[in-house]
């Protein structure tokens, strides 16, 4: 079977199945809830689903602490209840993959409880075992502040066991060969039961070596990556692996393989963390670095471009000045941030709610290269719990309704508690309200995700950066297929005018169709395009095309007197609510 790509143009939405729908009232989401809210999701636009752990746990840490990798966790249903969401959602045209949690098992699966038992079970190279407490022992550590020490001793097994994360998260030996087979029955499992790929956690931790000796110096078996690829291949043409695997772009290449025989997809944590330095501090310039740094990957390999996820935003791969400009904006206060290198917050109250840079952030992220992955709940704009512990905080239910616990649940006691009272809570942030809102961020989403599908150059062309000589003004413009699209934003809250050129010869650069109102664009005698930008702005233009506007009199020939008091209002507009005349 012959793998078709759909990843390079799609839009992938994750969601914890037990923070999204509860359909029994025990207070915890379901498959069940789930299946009651894909309509939702179709009309959203989204075309995959990813779901975070939902097999087996004891729940220590939200399911990535998994017991039973061939079963699904007793609260969320049964496998019957998710083969019925997977065949929901086909149905929809809406794939779903999942996460693939292997680089460690909870301390209560039944391979550790063998291994630690008996010396001589086949599980006890399963995992990574030490006589002596190594030296290095707090070397590595996942979670500064939290964690003491990779090693922790096991009083059954008289011995030390590694666990790069939690002491309740023992390690497995993902050199054993038997390891890695089961690993590939694992895949094999749930793509039988139909899901369309993985959301591979922590990969830089399971191929590297493990061990007292391996400490100082891991090495990774990237031949492990070849091996699931292939396995993909043979199994599902069209079954994908989403890394998650926060890399230098020095080593980007060895993830995807230089002829694409690894990895399909991997998280652009270089120009996430880059992006928000640029909403910080209104500089687009390391932005374009990191841009620069990422360009290379096979035809077949795609980026995952996100702004927050359920974990911290890390912030490891800045500048330490960088870093505490991105905490001064977003994170000031130390109950904001997280190990010493992240925030813990979400988008929205991390730009203050000022719905002009939520739209912006999230234009962004919808037309920088790769495939957009939202976060459940950003299409509305919720917000976090700094009470919860640590990454808790921003894994709190979806808001559907201004029905008593948010509409997620009838029981008193939700899994999570609900955010409520103040601008993010769900008295005021709710589906239910957004619905009836012409100009709300959850009907806007739906309109640019819309959009975006619209112009595949984004996620299968070649990109180029377009100088504006404003630091403030990111350029970005598309070819594929001999099409081209071209995306400007304003990263500075003050208005900005810029000339620029589009950089395609002839008519078919003169002309620059807005597709997100009717703001187009004539080029000026010498073919240069002036541009003048509200603060936070963004525009998407089609490249030349629609001849039919060629014919208009009325395209974007206005004076630039007029065209500055248009910006004037359009700002004021927008400060009001309303979308004025950059939004769709």
């Amino acid at each position: 079977m012959i793998n078709d790509l759909w990843y390079k143009n799609a839009v992938i939405y994750c969601l914890s199945v037990a923070t999204y729908m509860d359909s029994n009232g025990d207070g915890v989401g379901d498959f069940a809830g789930l299946m009651r809210r894909l309509d939702y999701l179709h009309g959203l636009g989204v075309t995959a689903i990813w779901l975070m752990p939902f097999q087996a746990s004891p729940g220590r840490d939200d399911g990535y602490d998994i017991s039973d990798y061939y079963n699904v966790d007793p609260r969320y249903g049964t496998l019957g209840d998710f083969v019925e969401f997977t065949h929901a959602a086909k149905q929809r045209g809406i794939r779903v993959i999942i996460d693939l949690v292997v680089n460690h098992t909870s301390n209560q699966h039944r391979w550790f409880k063998e291994a630690r038992r008996d010396p001589t079970s086949q599980y006890r190279d399963w995992y990574v075992w030490s006589k002596k407490k190594p030296r290095n022992s707090r070397q590595g550590v996942v979670f500064p502040g939290v964690q003491k020490s990779t090693w922790s001793y096991d009083t059954v097994a008289r011995a030390w066991y590694f666990h790069r994360f939690y002491d309740f998260q023992p390690d497995l030996n993902t050199a054993s060969p038997h390891v890695q087979a089961e690993i590939l029955k694992i895949m094999g499992f749930w793509i039988q039961l139909g899901v369309s790929g993985f959301r591979m956690d922590a990969v830089p931790f399971v191929i590297a070596t493990k061990g007292p000796r391996a400490a100082q110096a891991p090495v990774e078996q990237y031949g492990m990556l070849r091996l699931m690829r292939e396995f993909l291949q043979w199994r599902q043409g069209d079954a994908i692996i989403l890394a998650e695997a926060n890399v230098l772009p020095n080593t980007d290449m060895e993830y995807f393989g230089n002829d694409g025989d690894r990895m399909h997809m991997m998280f652009n944590f270089q120009v996430n963390q880059n992006l928000f330095y640029a909403l910080a501090a209104s500089d687009g310039r390391p932005l374009e670095q990191a841009l620069e740094a990422t360009r290379p990957r096979p035809k077949t390999a795609q980026w995952g471009t996100f702004l927050r996820n359920h974990d911290e935003l890390d912030l490891g791969r800045l500048t330490r000045q960088q870093r505490e400009t991105v905490f001064e904006a977003f994170g000031p206060d130390p109950a904001m941030q997280l190990y010493g290198r992240g925030i813990r917050r979400r988008l929205a109250p991390m730009l203050a709610g000022d719905r002009r840079r939520i739209e912006l952030a999230y234009s962004l992220m919808f037309t920088l290269p790769g495939t957009p992955v939202l976060r459940y709940g950003d299409e509305l704009g919720m917000g976090d719990d700094l009470a919860l512990p640590e990454r808790t905080c921003s894994r709190t239910p979806m808001q559907w309704s201004t029905e008593p616990n948010a509409g997620f649940t009838k029981s008193r006691k939700p899994v999570v508690p609900i955010v409520s009272g103040g601008p993010f809570g769900y008295e005021h942030v709710n589906a239910a309200q957004q619905r009836r809102e012409p100009q709300s961020l959850l009907n806007w989403t739906e309109r640019i995700i819309r959009m975006r599908k619209e112009v595949p150059e984004v996620g299968w062309g070649d990109f180029e950066i377009i100088q504006t000589r404003d630091t403030a003004v990111l350029a970005l413009r598309y070819d594929w297929r001999n099409n081209s699209v071209l995306f400007v934003h304003n990263l500075a809250a003050t208005p900005r005018e810029i000339s620029l050129s589009v950089g395609i010869a002839g008519e078919a650069g003169r002309l620059l169709v807005n597709l997100l109102s009717d703001d187009h664009s004539q080029a000026r005698p010498g073919g240069k395009h002036s541009l003048l930008l509200e603060g936070y702005a963004y525009r998407w233009y089609r490249v030349g095309g629609l001849d039919y506007l060629l014919k208009r009199s009325d395209i974007d020939t206005e004076p630039a007197a007029a065209a500055s008091k248009r910006v004037k209002i359009a700002s004021r507009a927008r400060s009001r609510g309303r979308p004025g005349g950059s939004a769709p």
